[in-house]
């Protein structure tokens, strides 16, 4: 799969490759991070090997140090691309549109689709919230927790406003229990440990009908958010 790589004014303020790999060509900073986030995905962070992507992109290690100073900066670069692609899917869901329930339907959507294109960005995603790599926290929680948190606010803040849901809700904790929900359901189309444990929960006869899930999922934040 051909991924979204941006190289923009308008890119994120930390850039953790070097502006070589900004002057190669599309093509060649399409494949070699195809291949790294193949890697990534496949054999998580600690057993992937820079070596090994080099070769299966065709390029002298040497290039590759001269695109990134290590194996961490690779990472982060994927790490930061998919925080964008994610960043774009959620905010083309116009939150003025439709009320709180119309908008919280769409995100679960939103963040399947985005499980299912994109597996192995999600897969590692996933790595990345694992204690194993507990050194990325402190880089990489923020940049990418803030965007569902500061958005769960704003749909959350004017619903109670409106008089749509419980005024007496805690924004801040309603909207870290609506985002472990989704997140949950987006890990259940890339995870194979999630995907089991959905079958485990809603059974095998259930499992395919994704809009009697997402049906039930709205029915049970409805009665939870509304008197």
């Amino acid at each position: 799969m051909d991924y979204f790589f941006r190289t923009t004014k308008n890119s994120h303020k930390i850039k953790y490759h070097k502006s070589t790999f900004e002057k190669i060509s599309q093509e060649r900073r399409q494949r070699i991070m195809n291949i790294a986030i193949a890697e990534f995905a496949t054999n998580g962070y600690n057993a992937t090997n820079i070596n090994v992507i080099a070769k299966k992109a065709g390029i002298s290690i040497g290039s590759m140090y001269s695109y990134f100073a290590s194996k961490e900066d690779l990472f982060l670069t994927i790490v930061d691309m998919s925080f964008h692609i994610l960043e774009t899917a959620l905010y083309s869901i116009d939150i003025k549109e439709g009320n709180i329930f119309d908008i919280l339907e769409k995100l679960l959507k939103t963040s399947r689709d985005y499980a299912i294109k994109y597996p192995e960005l999600n897969q590692i995603y996933l790595d990345v919230t694992t204690q194993g790599l507990s050194k990325f926290s402190n880089k990489l929680s923020h940049k990418l927790e803030e965007i569902t948190a500061n958005l769960y606010l704003d749909i959350l803040t004017s619903a109670k406003k409106n008089n749509i849901i419980d005024i007496d809700i805690d924004t801040h904790i309603c909207s870290y229990c609506i985002d472990n929900l989704i997140l949950m359901f987006q890990f259940s189309y890339t995870s194979d440990y999630y995907k089991e444990r959905l079958k485990i929960f809603i059974g095998n006869n259930n499992i395919k009908d994704e809009e009697k899930i997402i049906a039930e999922i709205m029915k049970l934040l409805r009665k939870a958010l509304t008197k």
